[in-house]
């Protein structure tokens, strides 16, 4: 995760362009300047900090208002002369209250709609695409795939049954207890969808394309 500052190719004045990103979706939040003071405290607290060239000096992302920014990976571009970072943001990045310095809506709009963190559904299906591959022994994504189709699809199926049992109870209820049943069977039911996906050598990300061939019609 950690970017070797003698890597790193300084401009003429010492520093370096830095770009942060949503660690949930990969949504550009902001573009600022490093120092080596900044990317070395950047590294050693956790907290993503700058150079304020205006007040040149070292500014932690979020000092004054408490939206900071918790690092979460850092890199070094091809050319050496460039930082990504990304963060998970305590509140809106942008000084107007928006959720990103390249948002152009009012911050009412942007706080309204937070990120959900579907960007980690890649860490599942690379571990659903990884057991499908390697068949590790003890694994229940292995003894699913190994069956077949069949058992894939019939556990889509109850999981199906599950969920519409467990939303009608929620429906009725409406309490911690239902919600927490209902998010749990929603799990259950994306994951084996996941795994059906993976027995079919469908891609999620064909899945993907067609949901937003759908949301343009």
């Amino acid at each position: 995760m950690e970017v070797d500052s003698e890597a790193v190719r300084w401009g003429h004045d010492g520093l370096v362009p830095t770009v942060v990103q949503d660690a949930a979706d990969g949504h550009v939040l902001m573009l600022a300047w490093q120092d080596r003071e900044a990317l070395e405290a950047t590294l050693h607290t956790g907290e993503v900090h700058f150079h304020s060239r205006s007040r040149d000096r070292l500014w932690r992302k979020g000092e004054t208002s408490g939206n900071v920014l918790r690092l979460v990976s850092a890199q070094l571009d091809c050319d050496g002369d460039a930082i990504l970072l990304t963060a998970v943001p305590a509140g809106p990045t942008c000084h107007t209250g928006a959720r990103s310095c390249f948002d152009h809506v009012a911050a009412e709009r942007a706080l309204a709609a937070p990120p959900q963190g579907f960007a980690w559904l890649e860490t599942l299906w690379s571990t659903i695409a990884d057991r499908a591959a390697t068949r590790p022994s003890g694994s229940y994504t292995t003894r699913l795939l190994e069956v077949g189709v069949d058992a894939v699809a019939r556990k889509v199926a109850e999981e199906a049954t599950e969920v519409v049992l467990a939303a009608k109870d929620d429906a009725a209820a409406g309490n911690d207890e239902t919600k927490g049943a209902l998010t749990g069977e929603l799990a259950d039911l994306l994951y084996h969808a996941l795994v059906l996906a993976a027995e079919r050598s469908v891609p999620p990300a064909a899945i993907i394309d067609e949901l937003r061939l759908r949301h343009v019609r």
